[in-house]
């Protein structure tokens, strides 16, 4: 069975005192301070910035479905199910295989237009709520099956957090899901450049820098402590947070003592949490699931789409009847069918309902059902979590840097953006791509856009090139 692709890319900081002491459910703040002036970094200003903050966008309340402690993959299942044959469920959230990625939101829009069609009478009126992957996936089908289909889209575009922008950019810039990852288990890659989007391999061997510039090497510590806490939690009766696993194993019980490098073997742990812990979740190790956290372990098969993701859409939603920037805030259904309430104080009916939006937007409530959800679909709702990874794009005149690694890592303290990826070795063209996530995420979208860029050319001064050398 081939492996899926994650919908977003890496992440940044966690606070390893933070696991010396006690710990609770709840997120474990960070000790880094929010800029509230702006400091003057050395790195130059760049041409062209794009910024995402999805945590504060309405109509996604996050990046991604992630395991929180507690859930299990048979929550996925319970959301995934129809009630009534009336209302059906699609989405990554939904997803029995790689959930909180492309194809497992793809692989969840074709289940739920197979359970209409089980059900409905040829002809039938059916109204998807989502013109992201998993809904245009479904609409298609079900058009392709001789239905009458109405797609509703609270954005003024297709693709939901697959978002492609050009403008102003010398390649097709992606601010949600990137990399195709494990190309050599999974279909994407090939789908992608049948539709002629280009892909460019992408080694994910990172060059690792401490925050005076320093090129270090990566110790092993941090990814043998975090699999040691995994498998101690394996063997426990009940479902512990990643975090409370590495304090109750003893693994995070590592030495604070720097060596010559400047560097502790508990800043190893701190780096791993950064890089890579986060990478598939969004979310803080107090948050994870122990028992279902994501598969963490690099791979050297991942590819960088750098043709346009949104092309994945484009050939599905051709000819579409699609209802663009209009939000659905109530489903109501009985007997006889379905009727959607709009923003606009309008009503639509249909026969059925496929609702695809993120799990975020059904955790906040911003749809009314009625009769309300059956138990299962609420307790799903609660038990997942939705993580949130932000992304910074730079565009510069000329490389501040003189590196040709692609990937770039920072370790040695908390740093909001942990990992950077380089597009110049890639393209030509000098622009990076920096990524923060979880807590860090959340506190900086709060900020405003220039105090947000101020914090990512502060967390790239360790790439600076020095003078002479």
């Amino acid at each position: 069975m081939k492996r899926r692709t994650f919908l977003l890319g890496t992440a940044s900081g966690f606070s390893v005192l933070a696991l010396a002491a006690c710990v609770s459910p709840a997120p474990v703040p960070t000790t880094s301070p929010t800029p509230t002036t702006l400091t003057p970094s050395l790195v130059p200003q760049p041409l062209t910035v794009s910024r995402t903050n999805w945590s504060a966008d309405p109509f996604s309340r996050g990046s991604f479905s992630y395991a929180a402690v507690g859930a299990t993959p048979e929550h996925r299942a319970a959301l995934g199910q129809a009630v009534d044959a009336r209302v059906f469920f699609a989405g990554e959230a939904t997803a029995a295989d790689e959930p909180g990625t492309v194809q497992g939101a793809r692989a969840s829009g074709l289940l739920a237009a197979s359970q209409v069609r089980d059900v409905a009478a040829p002809g039938e009126r059916i109204t998807i709520v989502g013109a992201g992957i998993a809904g245009i996936t479904a609409a298609r089908q079900l058009v392709n099956d001789g239905f009458n289909v109405v797609v509703i889209e609270a954005r003024d575009r297709i693709g939901g957090r697959i978002d492609t922008v050009s403008d102003d950019w010398p390649f097709p810039i992606e601010r949600g899901p990137s990399f195709v990852h494990n190309t050599s288990d999974n279909f994407l890659d090939d789908e992608l450049t049948a539709l002629g989007v280009k892909l460019l391999p992408f080694v994910r061997t990172p060059e690792v820098r401490t925050r005076a510039g320093a090129i270090v090497e990566v110790s092993p510590l941090g990814t043998q402590a975090v699999a040691g806490a995994l498998s101690w939690a394996a063997n426990q009766q009940q479902d512990v947070s990643v975090e409370r696993a590495l304090v109750d194993s003893g693994e995070a019980s590592l030495s604070k003592t720097p060596n010559a490098e400047g560097l502790s073997d508990a800043d190893w742990l701190e780096y791993e949490i950064a890089t890579k812990l986060k990478v598939g979740t969004g979310a803080t190790p107090s948050q994870q699931s122990a028992w279902y956290t994501a598969d963490i372990a690099s791979t050297d098969d991942d590819q960088l789409v750098v043709g346009g993701y949104s092309t994945l859409l484009a050939s599905d939603a051709e000819g579409l009847d699609l209802l663009l920037s209009n939000v659905v805030n109530r489903v109501a259904h009985d007997d006889r069918g379905v009727s959607l309430r709009l923003g606009t104080g309008e009503s639509l009916s249909a026969d059925r309902v496929i609702v695809t939006v993120p799990l975020g937007v059904l955790k906040d409530a911003a749809i009314e059902f009625s009769p309300a959800l059956p138990f299962a679909h609420r307790g799903a709702i609660g038990a997942l979590g939705m993580g949130v990874v932000d992304k910074i794009w730079l565009r510069f005149d000329v490389p501040f840097w003189d590196t040709e690694a692609r990937l770039w890592t920072i370790v040695g303290e908390d740093a909001d953006f942990a990992v950077w990826v380089n597009m110049m070795p890639l393209t030509g063209e000098p622009v990076l791509m920096g990524l923060i996530a979880a807590e860090n995420a959340t506190r900086l979208s709060e900020l405003d856009d220039d105090e947000f860029l101020a914090a990512a050319l502060t967390a790239l001064e360790p790439f600076l090139a020095v003078p002479g050398q």
